[in-house]
């Protein structure tokens, strides 16, 4: 059941030293609005949220302060001791597990998420968790953020030319990634399909920050099969990801500039 998960994780690069805590460093958090508005499907005060593929805590302390309990279910131990590293809110925990076999109690949460992790994931079996987990009228959401955030058009290029690279060499070396395998577009389709939600939804938003160079080059660098990629041989030229420096380095400079990321919420309400 956990093969899926067990093998990406080993092919993801998530597990190489000093991954996580950059990881940790240039992800970015679910914004406020995301937030606020699982908060609102979910039925009544959140007496405790599931943060599934829970990483390094990113998405699970974010709950904190809406939360009576938050729980991060995690598989790989190197993400999990950042997370317990960085974590200080008294009513965040964390389990070291498979998002299938979390061996939480039935119907203990209102909310179960997955945040930029469904695509690891056995999606049926962890449907299944979700609905056991959840209590009547919970709710399950997977969100995930798009890349390249929009910064400046030469920068989204090379990004996007990164992107483009990182396929291309990852096809090149065969190395079979988690999400080539659970595509982020079939989500919403797997969730309604289950059979386990009376409602599915999908909502579209976006988080508006502040990013110079180092945050830009940080988030590149953050995405798995780079540090795989590079271990087999491949160059950071080879990768695009010294031209995104360069051109990031000429368009911005030493300035910080509005940046905006996409978010895509797929939602099912049990």
């Amino acid at each position: 059941m956990n093969e899926l998960s067990r093998e990406a994780i080993e092919q993801s690069g998530y597990r190489r030293q000093g991954f996580a805590e950059h990881y940790d460093a240039y992800r970015p958090a679910p914004p406020a609005a995301l937030l606020d508005a699982l908060t609102r499907y979910a039925v009544g005060p959140l007496r405790c949220v599931v943060d599934l593929g829970s990483g390094t805590g990113l998405s699970t302390r974010a709950w904190a302060g809406r939360a009576d309990e938050v729980i991060g279910v995690e598989a790989n131990p190197a993400m999990s001791a950042v997370a317990e590293a960085r974590t200080t809110e008294p009513n965040v925990r964390y389990v070291e597990a498979f998002a299938s076999e979390t061996r939480l109690p039935n119907r203990s949460a209102d909310l179960v998420t997955c945040s930029q992790s469904f695509h690891w994931m056995a999606r049926e079996a962890v449907l299944a968790e979700a609905a056991r987990l959840l209590r009547p009228a919970g709710v399950f959401a997977a969100y995930d953020y798009d890349v390249p955030p929009f910064v400046h058009p030469d920068v989204d290029e090379a990004f996007a030319d990164h992107l483009r690279l990182r396929m291309h060499f990852r096809d090149v070396h065969e190395v079979a990634a988690g999400w080539t395998r659970a595509p982020k577009s079939e989500h919403l389709a797997v969730i309604r399909e289950s059979g386990h939600f009376a409602f599915v939804q999908e909502l579209v938003l976006h988080d508006e920050g502040h990013a110079g160079v180092e945050a830009v080059l940080g988030l590149a660098r953050s995405l798995g099969l780079v540090p795989e990629l590079r271990a087999l041989g491949v160059t950071d030229e080879e990768l695009g990801l010294r031209r995104l420096e360069e051109t990031a380095r000429s368009v911005l400079g030493g300035r910080t500039v509005p940046w905006l990321i996409g978010y895509r919420v797929r939602l099912g309400v049990k």
